[in-house]
């Protein structure tokens, strides 16, 4: 049983940015909010991907090099594959009634979740994909450096996505 005296903090970094990889940190967030636990997310390298307007709604399942997956990697790196296997991820997805990353950041943030992007990557993406601060939604509350972030962590659990 968890310890009522205190008050529970969850950080979840995200550092990936592939539509399998975005909605465990997601699902995790909203589900420790529900469960009234004070939770900030952190988007670090790729993982800018969920909160970019851009790109957000247009992540990719990627089937190769993936041992879990019911197909060789052979034929999931086949030309094609990568849009079939996003497309039968995003149909169950929907069926299961999850939201798509957008509409899902923005129930995080309304339940109260704090969203942050890092930094460096922002700096570093922007200069190798022209990726600006204009193109994070607008629910993500600031772009912070990692020593920021060790500081909103102190005392928190952390799981790294």
């Amino acid at each position: 049983m968890f310890n009522d005296d205190k008050d529970r903090k969850l950080c979840i970094i995200c550092s990936k940015g592939t539509l399998d990889m975005a909605y465990p940190g997601l699902v995790l967030a909203n589900a420790a909010l529900m469960e009234g636990i004070d939770v900030t997310l952190f988007f670090t390298f790729w993982g800018l991907d969920i909160i970019n307007k851009r790109k957000m709604n247009k992540l990719k399942f990627v089937p190769i090099g993936n041992p879990s997956m019911p197909i060789p990697n052979a034929i999931g790196g086949l030309p094609g594959m990568t849009n079939v296997a996003t497309a039968v991820m995003k149909r169950e997805i929907k069926h299961l009634d999850f939201p798509e990353i957008g509409e899902f950041l923005e129930m995080i943030h309304d339940a109260g979740g704090k969203m942050y992007a890092c930094k460096m990557s922002v700096d570093m993406f922007g200069d190798m994909y022209m990726m600006k601060e204009e193109d994070i939604v607008d629910v993500v509350e600031d772009v912070v450096g990692a020593t920021d972030f060790m500081e909103m962590s102190e005392d928190a659990q952390i799981i790294f996505i």
